[in-house]
C-alpha cells in the first residue's frame, strides 16, 4: 500500500481549495485509522488461532488491541472536533468560490 498524497496548490489557495484539502486530510487519517483497527483484528484472530494460545498471551494480546482502540478512539473524537471546526468556522458555500 502507497502513502496517500495531496496535491500542492500555487499560492495564495483558495478558500473552497483550503477547506477541500482540509477535509480530504481528516479522510485520509480516518483510512489509516480504519487500517490500524484492521491491523489489530488480524493480530487477535491470529493469537486466538494459535495452538499454544494459553490465557496469559491471550490477556496480554487483549490489552494491546485495547491500548490500540483507545488510542484510536482519541484520535477519532480529535478528527470530530476537526471536521466541526471546519463546518462551524471555515465553510461558507459561495457559488462564486468554487
Amino acid at each position: 500500500m502507497s502513502m496517500p498524497t495531496i496535491c500542492v496548490q500555487n499560492n495564495p489557495v483558495p478558500m473552497c481549495q483550503a477547506v477541500t484539502d482540509l477535509i480530504e486530510s481528516i479522510a485520509l487519517e480516518e483510512t489509516a485509522l480504519s487500517h490500524i483497527l484492521n491491523a489489530e483484528g488480524e493480530h487477535l484472530q491470529r493469537v486466538i488461532g494459535m495452538e499454544d494460545a494459553d490465557f496469559c498471551k491471550l490477556i496480554e494480546a487483549n490489552e494491546s488491541v485495547s491500548g490500540v482502540i483507545a488510542a484510536v478512539s482519541d484520535l477519532e473524537v480529535i478528527l470530530k472536533d476537526k471536521l466541526e471546526f471546519i463546518s462551524n468556522n471555515l465553510y461558507y458555500p459561495s457559488r462564486t468560490d468554487c
